[in-house]
């Protein structure tokens, strides 16, 4: 039995292809169409929020809502901009190339995220404007603290929800903690539209400009209340406004295929996050009484919305023995995102190599994850928790 990393392209994958064939037969136009509104209605009612806007992709969102922020001057160039030193390489990317400031912030062993206790620590000499967070792997730590004290000393906080859609801490879905969001859709995560990515808000402002920036800044797909502000705005004549370039922009759409299997997978989100938690449960009560491992800390999330299950090594020599049992098994595993962003080339390569000895650097050299897929058979299962066991 082997058990891949990807076992589906999305949820009920064979009739949900038969819709879409469907779909590209009947349609009249397979590029940025009506469907593009359709799913993001669903999605921002889903995740409780009032605004969705739709990417391309996971790296095109976080820059659209950085470069949108810098747009409408909620931030400024050179400001500085924490973020999780565990993360993926997309967080860091468009703090740099924008000309902002990034400041890593270390992690939690037992959660694998960022505490307050790490983020005071970690800022202790810098004047932070942003705290761009990672929800990494379904996880958060004492994410409503970090809020709280964000608000009192005036720092901008943004998440990155890609991993943990669904998850809900104090009966509040991660993302609600901040000004605004990133959700990913990409092929293997929660919900999958292939690819795409979404940015969510409750703020207007940031909402239109979301939508300008992904289309060449025009006002062209704004709902018809939001282009009549941005044309009396700039004094603008219908005829040119529909291709008037008022700032600075990208092109960041994607297309209708994708827009209509996303409309059709959300549906499907309660029972994927279901079976989710309900797979973790099991993997974790195993590999927490194995120690092995350090064990996972969870108890404080109301809703485990669980993609996959990361192993924290004791040692390297545990590290490289599990993987090698994995491995004997036919289980696809991988590292952990990008393992520590500052001890990747790119970072050294501009910002030196960091010595300093952090948690995030630790597991970036102890950890492995292996896939929690809602399709997961009994056998499987079965497998699975078998190597978890010492």
């Amino acid at each position: 039995m082997a058990i891949k990393l990807i076992k589906s392209s999305f949820y009920n994958e064979q009739e949900e292809k038969e819709k879409l064939c469907e779909f590209i037969k009947d349609s009249q136009q397979l590029s940025f169409w009506k469907y593009c509104k359709l799913f993001e209605k669903k999605y921002a009612e889903w995740q409780w929020r009032k605004y969705c806007v739709f990417f391309n992709s996971w790296s095109s969102a976080n820059l659209a809502l950085l470069q949108s922020l810098l747009n409408i001057s909620t931030i400024k160039q050179w400001d500085n901009v924490a973020f999780s030193s565990l993360t993926w390489a997309t967080n860091v990317m468009p703090i740099i190339e924008l000309w902002l400031n990034p400041i890593p912030v270390d992690v939690e062993l037992s959660t694998l995220n960022v505490s307050l206790k790490t983020f005071k620590k970690s800022i202790e000499n810098n004047n932070i404007r942003v705290l761009f967070i990672t929800n990494l792997l379904w996880f958060c730590d004492n994410i409503d603290e970090i809020e709280k004290y964000c608000d009192e000393n005036d720092i901008l906080l943004l998440e990155d929800n890609c991993e943990s859609m669904w998850t809900v801490y104090k009966w509040k879905k991660l993302w609600n903690y901040s000004f605004a969001s990133t959700f990913s859709t990409y092929v293997w995560h929660h919900m999958s539209t292939i690819e795409w990515w979404m940015v969510c808000t409750d703020n207007e402002e940031l909402y239109i400009m979301l939508h300008m920036v992904r289309a060449h800044w025009w006002d062209r797909n704004l709902d018809a209340e939001f282009q009549s502000k941005v044309r009396k705005k700039y004094e603008l004549d219908p005829f040119y406004a529909k291709y008037t370039f008022y700032t600075l922009w990208y092109n960041l759409r994607p297309n209708d295929i994708s827009w209509f299997i996303g409309s059709q997978q959300v549906e499907y989100l309660d029972e994927i996050v279901e079976k989710r938690q309900s797979n973790f449960k099991k993997f974790a009560e195993i590999l927490n009484s194995n120690d092995d491992f350090y064990q996972l800390k969870y108890n404080h999330i109301d809703i485990v919305s669980d993609f996959s299950v990361p192993l924290i090594c004791k040692s390297k020599e545990i590290f490289e023995r599990y993987l090698q049992k994995f491995s004997d098994a036919w289980v696809e595993v991988r590292p952990i995102v990008w393992w520590d962003l500052t001890q990747s080339i790119f970072w050294r390569n501009i910002y030196w190599e960091s010595n300093k000895e952090t948690n995030a650097k630790y597991i970036h050299n102890n950890w492995f994850y292996f896939w929690n897929s809602p399709e997961y058979t009994t056998e499987e299962i079965e497998l699975l928790c078998s190597l978890l066991k010492k």
